[in-house]
């Protein structure tokens, strides 16, 4: 090891800061290549941690912000499960999904391990990766699950390997429930390369700068992360901040599942959030586990507090939480828990616009809101085997002061995700994507405008194909702020070979598709900021010049008047706006 005195010094500080969030990168890439399943390789459904032997966050990839927030608690959870941090040894690696430890559903497997220096516990690497099954009682996952006992295998922490090696007894029996098993080993070996990546430089940063060096360096890149939130924070009016909302229904019954939350600030900045008054236990699968509720609070946190920096094991020190046990934010056995994300992505836009009025220039309007979820699965033809394919939907996201709302961008819980390429979906599967564009006059106006949302149309190929659906926030699409008007929420029709309109369902499980059906999925856009009618005339323009909205909604909208040429109509323009 080396021997380095420390002394304060920014430019150490600095490379190590780096160093950190580099190695989490490089983790997130071994997990990429290694993986064997699209929905990690392709669509980075995962994300990555590297924390020190206290559990506080060293360095984390781009990934799903969901997963992210909670890492570490799930870690610590085993830790105590078996007694605390001297139970571990050199070579160990543990597995588990459990809902009601790690917050999500039971495809989100975490894989850590701990990471020894000479004898020492100096760390932990962390990783969590969406397997594409698990065993459910259909594949993927149900839509309509109504207990956990139906969502797959349920894995408390397991060591799957130590100083002797992997078990693969162990590892067998797991991937063994799946109904894909050769992803899933695939996916597992993926995991634990990330694992072993986290490890290798963290050993190789002792190497070069000493234990002693490396612990001084993350107390002050802590120390300087919480001096910055304080800041922000206080710069929020002290106050009482409440909103409330609502989903559409828990996939069960048609009853609205009820999101409710209370923001403190005090003179000190710090600030508390309180769910009281949330929805109980959903007997659908709209629940989750409270570590995952405290990852959502942290994620909207972020998104008002230096959304710019990294995050490091001195965030969230002024955040507390209060969350009503047997509730959907803090789900106990055996509720079921395959949809957990759709009310934490309604939390966190409550969350920002509960101090719309207090600080306008932090806030953004609400953004499409969920994942939009699409399954297919059925026989592929070809290859004579069962086939299953899961994939999000992109929509619009909020816009802000400054800025329109992103267009077209996968919903806030997920983060990272890419787009599963159309011709890596064509090809594997018996379904053609025969549209897939820009959603026109779906966004929120406003004198900023919200994202727009996309249309996407698959058409089925094979004799019989098994549609899945999850789509939200239609009763209550996303809303703007400061004076800007809400979004168009999402729609899903389902047209036979002919063309004719068969249902309009926005959740659906195992819908039998024949040969020829299409479906057509449009998401929703996102909430718009200040008054349409401050909109720039030019910006209008534009959008209707590309084909972002129509000139109908320019005029009704925007109090806008285009030509049939195309042009802005300004006189007329003029005295339209002058008259709303």
């Amino acid at each position: 090891m080396a021997n380095t005195e420390w002394t304060s010094n920014p430019i150490t500080t600095e490379i190590i800061r780096n160093a950190f969030l580099s190695a989490a990168e490089e983790m997130c890439e071994s997990l990429f290549r290694s993986s064997y399943t699209p929905i990690i390789y392709e669509m980075k459904d995962c994300a990555v941690g590297l924390f020190n032997e206290n559990l506080e966050v060293l360095g984390q990839s781009t990934g799903v912000p969901l997963f992210l927030g909670n890492l570490q608690e799930t870690v610590r959870f085993a830790m105590d499960y078996y007694g605390g941090k001297e139970y571990f040894q050199d070579g160990d690696i543990y597995i588990l999904n459990d809902c009601y430890i790690s917050g999500t559903h039971l495809n989100d497997m975490t894989v850590f391990a701990p990471i020894f220096y000479k004898g020492e516990l100096v760390g932990f690497s962390a990783n969590r990766a969406h397997w594409l099954d698990v065993g459910s009682k259909d594949p993927l996952a149900p839509m309509d699950s109504t207990s956990i006992f139906q969502e797959g295998i349920r894995l408390g922490p397991l060591k799957i390997a130590d100083a002797n090696g992997l078990k693969k007894d162990l590892i067998d029996t797991i991937c063994m429930n799946s109904r894909f098993p050769k992803n899933a080993h695939g996916d597992l070996n993926g995991q634990i390369a990330g694992c072993k990546t986290g490890e290798k430089r963290l050993r190789t940063l002792i190497d070069r700068f000493g234990t002693d060096t490396i612990r001084h360096a993350t107390k002050d890149i802590f120390e300087q992360t919480a001096r910055m939130e304080k800041e922000v924070l206080k710069g929020i009016p002290a106050g009482v901040y409440e909103q409330t909302g609502f989903l559409d229904n828990d996939g069960v019954s048609d009853e609205p599942i009820v999101v409710k939350m209370k923001l403190v600030i005090d003179e000190d900045g710090k600030m508390e959030i309180d769910l009281s008054g949330s929805s109980e236990m959903a007997e659908g699968s709209t629940n989750c586990g409270l570590a995952q509720t405290i990852s959502a609070c942290r994620v909207a946190y972020k998104m008002l507090v230096l959304p710019e920096a990294p995050v490091t094991g001195g965030s969230f020190r002024d955040l507390s939480i209060k969350v009503p046990g047997h509730s959907i934010f803090c789900a106990e056995e055996p509720a079921a828990c395959s949809w957990y994300f759709s009310h934490l992505g309604l939390l966190i836009d409550l969350i920002i616009k509960s101090v719309s009025e207090a600080a306008p220039h932090m806030v953004a309007g609400a953004h499409y809101g969920d994942s939009m979820v699409c399954y297919l699965s059925g026989i592929n033809p070809k290859t004579g085997e069962l086939y299953a394919h899961d994939e999000p939907t992109i929509g619009g996201w909020g816009a802000h002061d400054g800025g329109d709302g992103q267009d077209c961008l996968v919903n806030v819980a997920n983060g990272d995700f890419k787009n599963f390429p159309v011709e890596i979906f064509e090809h594997q599967f018996p379904i053609m994507v025969e549209e897939y564009a820009i959603r026109p006059d779906s966004e929120g106006p406003g004198k900023y405008r919200g994202g727009l949302g996309v249309k996407r149309t698959y058409r089925m190929l094979a004799e019989e194909t098994f549609l899945y659906l999850w789509f939200e926030r239609s009763k209550m699409p996303a809303w703007g702020v400061c004076g800007g008007k809400s979004a168009v929420g999402p729609e899903i029709r389902i047209l036979d070979e002919q063309g004719n309109l068969v249902d309009t369902c926005l959740k659906a499980s195992k819908y039998p598709m024949k040969k020829g059906w299409t479906v057509k999925i449009r998401t929703g856009g996102g909430g718009g900021y200040g008054d349409p009618l401050e909109r720039d005339e030019e910006k209008v323009v534009h959008d209707c010049h590309f084909g972002y909205i129509s000139a109908d909604h320019a005029r009704e909208a925007y109090g806008v008047v285009m030509n049939t040429d195309g042009e802005i109509d300004r006189p007329a323009t003029k005295k339209l706006r002058a008259a709303k």
